[in-house]
């Protein structure tokens, strides 16, 4: 199975994300990855990077007058180097991370109309200076805000180092954030561009590289909900790919939190994996006997 862990299973109970607090989040969370490689399960783990990468775009721009800003690429591996030594650390031996680098289409529309929020909100004198820096910047409620292109994934790169790994028994980190964003140019050569690329979007595509049978996509919630935050809400348990797809088309699934993760399970199945499930860390082992948990099969 390939497991997604949510940016919840990567910091504190309230968001923060020290070191301390990091390390613990991290350690809680491959307690139950332990328990299912336990039980016979061939797990391979990628992560989301939210709150790290905020973290290193505001030292960005705290030392910009001082140290020349680093690129999101650059950011996006950074952090999987980081988080995956936290996850290595808690899993102990037979365990490995890869650097992953994820294809994008330099033309995809994604980077003419850059609406993804990233990092902390600055004041309009703030933003005005990091759009000198070739940084797109927009207002909202609470103040200035970077925006970056997130494109959607269409390969992951280094897919068969993961592959290699895990069939020589290695549990295996990748792809983490979604993957480093490259795109290749004209003549054929790969360079980093300035995106963020969903990351459970990128777990489907990863799942589909790595052969695995099951995408599992840990969240705070036990189940995907239709009409969350209303008077009605009914969590969905089994469904059928066509049937969910239908309540995502209907608008039922939030674009900034379930969405992406309504939309990566279905393509999962839809592309002739076995089954998806959504739910939280700690259910993942009854989700998988059906128990509990949003499945989604053909």
């Amino acid at each position: 199975m390939l497991i997604a862990l949510g940016g919840n299973a990567m910091t504190g109970p309230d968001g923060s994300a020290s070191p301390d607090d990091q390390r613990r989040a991290v350690e809680g969370a491959m307690r139950h990855v332990t328990a299912l490689i336990a039980e016979g399960h061939r797990v391979t783990l990628t992560h989301g990077n939210g709150p790290q990468v905020g973290n290193l775009l505001l030292k960005n721009q705290l030392a910009a007058d001082v140290v020349p800003p680093v690129p999101l690429d650059w950011c996006g591996a950074q952090t999987q180097a980081t988080i995956g030594t936290l996850i290595l650390n808690a899993l102990g031996d037979r365990a490995a991370v890869v650097v992953t680098r994820t294809l994008v289409d330099p033309a995809d529309p994604a980077f003419r109309n850059p609406v993804k929020p990233i990092g902390r909100y600055f004041s309009e004198a703030e933003a005005r200076r990091f759009e000198k820096l070739g940084q797109t910047w927009r207002r909202f409620d609470r103040g200035w805000r970077r925006v970056v292109a997130s494109p959607e994934p269409l390969e992951i790169l280094d897919a068969p180092a993961v592959t290699a790994l895990a069939a020589a028994g290695f549990t295996v980190v990748a792809a983490g954030g979604g993957g480093v964003p490259v795109a290749r140019d004209a003549a054929g050569r790969l360079a980093g561009v300035e995106a963020v690329i969903d990351k459970d979007l990128a777990a489907a595509v990863l799942a589909r590289a790595v052969r695995a049978t099951v995408l599992v996509i840990a969240t705070d919630v036990p189940r995907a909900v239709v009409g969350f935050g209303t008077p009605d809400p009914r969590p969905v348990g089994r469904v059928t790919a066509a049937e969910l797809r239908v309540l995502h088309a209907a608008g039922h699934f939030a674009g900034g939190s379930m969405g992406p993760k309504v939309e990566a399970a279905l393509r999962f199945v839809e592309q002739g994996g076995d089954r998806s499930v959504i739910t939280s860390l700690e259910n993942i082992g009854a989700a998988l006997t059906g128990d509990t948990g949003t499945v989604v099969r053909k």
